[in-house]
């Protein structure tokens, strides 16, 4: 009936997101992690949706200019319920 989403599955996604953006601009998980200040080894588990920190993946939609975006979709998702009628 409803399908819900789990934290891990959102992370996977957010992975193939940086990782199709890195292979996108040609650029290895070295190039990456160097263009960051973090290891390779932290650019590949963001990749992989594991074990990645809030500003690990701030700093990669930064890089690959996806940061504007998001920070647009929350503020508009505020918005909205803001601007939504409470039934209490």
């Amino acid at each position: 009936m409803f399908e819900t989403i789990e934290i891990k599955d959102v992370k996977v996604e957010i992975g193939r997101l940086v990782r199709a953006v890195r292979k996108q601009r040609k650029l290895t998980q070295s190039e990456v992690a160097e263009r960051l200040a973090v290891s390779r080894n932290t650019i590949q588990n963001l990749e992989s949706g594991k074990n990645f920190t809030i500003n690990t993946l701030f700093k990669a939609l930064k890089e690959f200019d996806l940061l504007d975006q998001v920070h647009r979709e929350i503020l508009r998702e505020r918005k909205a319920i803001e601007q939504t009628k409470s039934l209490y």
